[in-house]
């Protein structure tokens, strides 16, 4: 490996952030020649255990999120959130910032070869370590995620718009390749688990179905569905050209919360959606505004392109005779 700094770093970064996002820089450098090496690296998809709330954890799971914790090590990071972990660790007594992670999201899709990630997100530290991370998600000071897919890239913020980082194979360094990245004001595609259709409340129901009804329907146009099942890919393509991701809330016994974490993944991905320019919400309020009642706290979650975002909350303020109703009685949406 290099001695060069795996991290490119600009104006863009705040100075005092600066060598954490560097020591998260390493790790995904690294973390992104294992799951390019696949099955020659180890059975990285192997089941080795479950976390705090009962998903499986692969061996990858436990081996990021150690790699993270470590090099997070006199960085300035003084509390460790970590979806793999019950509790907070304490890193740097002195540090000022609580970084909350999740070391290896969609790691179900690492023996299939489908793009997956880490997200992070990072808040002034608190003396109390759980209460650094149970705030609302707009105090966050930096949010972000890695995709290890056919490009490595970082997409983070700090508060002032989205940075696009791509990490170059040639000198394994993160290099800036945008300085704004902008999510389309306009798109036609949606991502929702459909199989769970039976499962959903009337207005997302009413929402997809007008949404299949294409350019018949109230949206008047035609839409295409997309589902990958790993959170950073799905936000990465709704960055890139736009669209909507919905995990609602559904009628099975443990998603009446959804099934996203608050703190490790909804309000990063929150922040870096509105720094973009679209909207991110529980299906009616604003993600946002909202804080975790507890560390794995789950929430219903819709993110986007913000009129097709904000549709779905004008759904749930339907009557209940119209959102049930065919779509074409939801006189609300008729141009």
């Amino acid at each position: 490996m290099t001695d060069r700094s795996a991290l490119e770093v600009t104006d863009g970064i705040p100075a005092d952030l600066a060598a954490p996002m560097k020591a998260l820089a390493a790790v995904a450098r690294d973390l992104s020649i294992r799951i390019a090496r696949g099955p020659l690296g180890g059975a990285l998809g192997q089941h080795v255990g479950e976390n705090t709330d009962g998903d499986r954890q692969k061996a990858l799971d436990v081996i990021a999120d150690e790699e993270f914790a470590e090099a997070l090590k006199g960085t300035g990071i003084r509390w460790y959130a970590s979806e793999e972990r019950d509790n907070v660790i304490p890193l740097d007594a002195d540090g000022a910032y609580a970084l909350a992670i999740d070391p290896l999201d969609g790691s179900s899709n690492i023996d299939v070869n489908v793009s997956i990630g880490t997200i992070f997100a990072m808040f002034e530290a608190k003396d109390n370590a759980e209460a650094s991370f149970l705030r609302p998600g707009r105090e966050q000071v930096a949010a972000g995620y890695f995709i290890y897919g056919p490009q490595t890239a970082l997409l983070v913020t700090f508060g002032d718009g989205v940075l696009h980082f791509v990490l170059d194979p040639m000198n394994r360094e993160f290099t800036l390749v945008d300085r704004a990245q902008k999510m389309p004001a306009a798109s036609s595609e949606f991502a929702i688990n459909a199989s769970n259709y039976r499962h959903w409340s009337k207005p997302v129901r009413a929402y997809i179905d007008d949404c299949l009804a294409g350019d018949q329907g109230p949206g008047a146009k035609n839409f295409n569905m997309r589902w990958v099942a790993s959170l950073v890919a799905e936000t990465h393509r709704i960055l890139t050209r736009g669209g909507i991701f919905l995990y609602p809330s559904d009628s099975r016994p443990g998603y009446e919360r959804g099934r996203l974490r608050m703190v490790y993944e909804c309000a990063p991905i929150a922040m870096l959606i509105e720094q973009a320019g679209g909207h991110a919400t529980d299906g009616s309020d604003r993600i946002l505004g909202q804080a975790a009642t507890s560390l794995h706290a789950r929430t219903p979650f819709v993110f986007g392109t913000a009129d097709q975002v904000d549709r779905v909350c004008a759904y749930h303020d339907l009557p209940d005779q119209e959102v049930s109703a065919l779509f074409g009685t939801r006189g609300l949406f008729r141009a």
